[in-house]
């Protein structure tokens, strides 16, 4: 599995998400909504600390990652985050590898 961030997306958290010391921006996957591997399902975001993160990456020294808790959500999956301009909001893309 592997978690990309494009450069517009990361320019969208720079503006909009405020980090402090140890924390990153988690993926998770949350009730409601739908995405192309799940039906009821979304992407959600959130500030946290890692713990047991299966993902990370760092881009511009911020850290983006997924917890092991989340696995069964993105499994088989790279997860792409990248920017829609017209909802000016993260969009996320799943590929398999």
């Amino acid at each position: 599995m592997k978690l990309t961030i494009s450069k517009e997306a990361q320019s969208w958290f720079d503006q909009e998400i405020i980090l402090h010391e140890n924390q990153g921006i988690r993926f998770y996957g949350k009730v409601y909504g739908s995405t192309p591997i799940h039906e009821g399902f979304s992407v959600g975001l959130a500030v946290d600390t890692p713990q047991q993160p299966i993902v990370k990456t760092i881009v511009n020294d911020r850290l983006y990652f997924i917890e092991e808790t989340d696995q069964w959500f993105f499994a088989n999956h790279d997860l792409i985050v990248d920017y829609d301009e017209k909802l000016d909001e993260p969009c996320y893309r799943f590929v398999q590898p």
